[in-house]
């Protein structure tokens, strides 16, 4: 049976020039690089410069992405751009990303579910291409998280940083087995009940302005493991794959501890997990993008293999995709 699969043929990531480390950090934050270290496995975030807006993060992703894949600008019919943190409440990021590339046709918005966003992007993008309404898509994770943060509460302005990711999806024949290549399958969930656990304290709405990340860090962790196994394992019982399948897995990187322990829940060896939280810390959106393409980049990711992706964010909202590259 022949059936259309979204073929992830290019990868673009891009990261601010200010490069700040936990002991710079330390010096404005009452904390210090070991305690960082400890608890999150970070040792440093990129951090937009003043006037660097989320679009501008976007833009650079998406052309690396497009020369990663060999696609001019023009035969994109589909821009999705995953964010938190938009330049304007309106109009979207992605139709800023769509001026700037010089895209006149087609269509361009915006996914929000924070952390997940990328996942979510991806699952509406495979949706598209999939019922034949697009067949060349960007898909993009961007945030200038930064802008969210409270810098005297340590518990949080340690853990983000500022990133874009990028990706190029384009429509391919496949089987309708496994074996395919392209998107295998996207899981995705959401529980609003447990809003107040990680939120801002303000949006325009409520309080007029973008408010500031709070979080409960010690029940975020709880649900993330959980949730995030879960998500993992719908993926695989869709598929018929199995741990051994997967060559690698590509993370939402909020926490290190959070990614040691969902892959020992999975019994994935911590070898097939990429891990780049060290040096860009929690780029909400933009994560699994930017981790993706380091693996790319550095040749572990490689051409035929699985990646497993997954994330959780504030919502809750949490899912998984599982690509054959």
């Amino acid at each position: 049976m022949t059936v259309i699969r979204s073929l992830l043929t290019g990868c673009g990531a891009y990261l601010p020039q200010n490069c700040v480390s936990n002991d710079e950090l330390a010096q404005k934050v009452d904390t210090s690089d070991e305690w960082i270290q400890e608890r999150t496995g970070i040792k440093q975030r990129h951090i937009a410069a003043e006037g660097e807006m989320t679009s501008d993060l976007a833009l650079k992703a998406a052309q690396g992405a497009l020369r990663d894949a060999g696609v001019d600008a023009q035969d994109i019919d589909l821009i999705i751009v995953a964010t938190t943190t938009p330049d304007q409440t309106f109009p979207a990021v992605a139709t800023k990303v769509q001026a700037a590339l010089g895209i006149h046709h087609g269509a361009a918005f915006d996914v929000q579910a924070v952390c997940s966003g990328f996942i979510y992007a991806l699952s509406v993008a495979d949706n598209f291409i999939k019922a034949g309404q697009a067949q060349n898509v960007l898909v993009i994770g961007a945030e200038t998280f930064s802008r969210l943060l409270d810098w005297k509460d340590r518990t949080t302005c340690v853990l983000f940083g500022d990133g874009a990711g990028a990706v190029v999806l384009q429509a391919s024949e496949g089987e309708g087995t496994a074996q395919d290549r392209g998107i295998l399958t996207t899981i995705l969930h959401s529980d609003g009940r447990y809003n107040d656990l990680l939120k801002t304290d303000g949006g325009p709405s409520s309080t007029g302005t973008t408010g500031y990340v709070r979080m409960k860090g010690r029940e975020v962790f709880k649900h993330a493991v959980v949730n995030l196994a879960n998500a993992v394992k719908e993926a695989m019982a869709d598929t018929g794959l199995g741990p051994d399948d997967v060559d690698w897995v590509v993370a939402h990187q909020a926490n290190r501890r959070i990614l040691e322990a969902t892959s020992k829940k999975l019994k994935l060896g911590d070898d097939k997990v990429i891990i780049t939280v060290d040096q860009h810390a929690n780029t909400s959106a933009a994560s699994i993008p930017l981790a993706l393409h380091q693996g790319m980049k550095d040749g572990r990711i490689t051409p035929g293999q699985v990646v497993l992706m997954e994330a959780m964010g504030g919502g809750f909202t949490w899912g998984s995709a599982l690509v054959r590259l």
